[in-house]
């Protein structure tokens, strides 16, 4: 997949914009759940929300391959795919799709000196390898390009709704400085990871990627 960094996701700046217009009330909701733990959260329904389900079906159908519709997202964050690629703004997602058919979808919210909450959902059909990113770093002055696994430090498992994900938390691109779920489904690979920055902390980090790891989807391509 393309490079995709958090300062390369052009809605991020539209969305700090927007944000800055409209009061705390995006701050307040999400800071509101900063000390929840796993088990204080309601339970799921495990459904694509209705109104989110026309954009995720699309998505499946564009590479051919099913994908992981979330029943919940953190607030102020929502679901609801309405365009096309390369799209977002207040917390709706953007879609990246590349050639080999993986994708990323991307949900952003920022509000200038209150924070952010940032969820990315990605699919690689036919893949179950950690994909390769490149590190760029200055040495002296000159620029050094380094392959690194995209997902690494591995801490584990966790499982909900038969899903076994491993536990990443060193991670590269649009997964950076996130905590990220990563799991297998019929040879290909899925992840869902959520950024550790202000008003969240790493325990409701964890405990909203818990939430949305149980309340996953699976839509299927239409025939």
């Amino acid at each position: 997949m393309k490079k995709l960094t958090l300062a390369s996701l052009p809605f991020l700046a539209v969305v700090a914009l927007l944000a800055a217009g409209c009061g705390g009330s995006g701050a307040k909701s999400a800071a509101s759940t900063s000390s929840r733990r796993v088990a204080d959260y309601a339970p799921v329904k495990p459904t694509c929300p209705a109104a989110w389900k026309p954009g995720w079906q699309k998505l499946a159908n564009t590479i051919h391959a099913a994908v992981y519709c979330p029943s919940w997202v953190p607030s102020p964050l929502t679901g609801q795919i309405t365009g096309q690629v390369d799209y977002g703004g207040g917390g709706g997602p953007a879609v990246s799709v590349s050639k080999d058919r993986s994708y990323l979808v991307s949900m952003a919210w920022a509000e200038p000196q209150t924070g952010e909450v940032h969820v990315n959902l990605r699919g690689y059909p036919g893949r179950i390898k950690v994909p390769t990113c490149i590190s760029e770093d200055y040495n002296g002055g000159k620029l050094t390009k380094t392959p690194v696994p995209c997902f690494a430090d591995a801490r584990g498992t966790v499982t909900e709704r038969g899903i076994t994900a491993t536990v990443y938390t060193v991670n590269q691109d649009a997964d950076l400085w996130h905590v990220l779920y990563a799991w297998h489904y019929r040879g290909g690979l899925y992840t869902v990871s959520e950024h550790i920055a202000e008003p969240l902390t790493y325990k409701m980090v964890v405990a909203n990627l818990h939430h949305m790891l149980r309340g996953l989807v699976l839509v299927r391509p239409a025939a």
